[in-house]
């Protein structure tokens, strides 16, 4: 669907949403929905999302996951330093019961090269992709239940953050949020057009169906 606008009989302009496939007169008979309409209550039910104590949990867990998942490279750099670092233990121990000769003092110093270049990738590594914590991940969220969502910036910020994409249907829309299990549906007690839904908008009853997967 995308943004339409129109006038009225009294000069008033309209903005909402209509399916492209009407535009092109390709048989959609989907109704036209009001863009203020709809938008607020989107809006409005992902601040619900984020108001939820279980939901932020779900999030916050997913993300961890997905940072351990994806970081192959660190684990593998830090498991070859704790061999190097076992192995520099063992050749100081000889040291000091008095096994030292120049074949030894060659394997220290290429071994204390390897820990050198091995401690500079795993730092480079890092420094590519950050890793956070959990705590960080939690106030970074918890910073979306404070928007004033009377505000464009912040309305846009919170639908790119949380929203994947919306499916609208004449009873009913599909709200799918961008994380595994997260979607929401948001059922219309009747069918909505550009036209009516601003002076119908405060008789709609909505029952909200929330499928989270927690």
């Amino acid at each position: 669907m995308f943004g339409e606008s129109g006038t009225s009989a009294t000069g008033r302009t309209y903005y909402y949403y209509k399916c492209a496939n009407v535009k092109r007169r390709k048989g959609c008979n989907k109704k036209t929905v009001q863009k203020d309409w709809l938008e607020d209550l989107v809006v409005r039910e992902t601040m619900k999302l984020i108001q939820d104590d279980a939901v932020i949990d779900k999030i916050v867990q997913l993300v961890m996951d997905v940072q351990n998942q994806e970081n192959t490279t660190i684990p593998l750099l830090e498991k070859q330093l704790r061999e190097v670092n076992k192995k520099l233990d063992n050749l100081m121990k000889a040291v000091e019961d008095g096994l030292y000769t120049r074949t030894t003092k060659e394997r220290l110093e290429a071994l204390e090269i390897q820990k050198d270049e091995l401690t500079a990738k795993i730092a480079d590594e890092k420094l590519k992709k950050p890793s956070f914590n959990e705590d960080f991940i939690r106030f970074w969220l918890m910073k979306f239940r404070k928007f004033d969502i009377s505000q464009k910036k912040q309305r846009k910020t919170l639908i790119e953050i949380f929203v994947n994409a919306i499916f609208l249907y004449d009873d009913r829309m599909l709200i799918t949020f961008n994380y595994k299990d997260g979607t929401q549906t948001v059922c219309f007690e009747d069918t909505l057009t550009a036209d009516s839904a601003e002076e119908k908008s405060s008789d709609y009853l909505f029952s909200t169906l929330i499928s989270f997967g927690l």
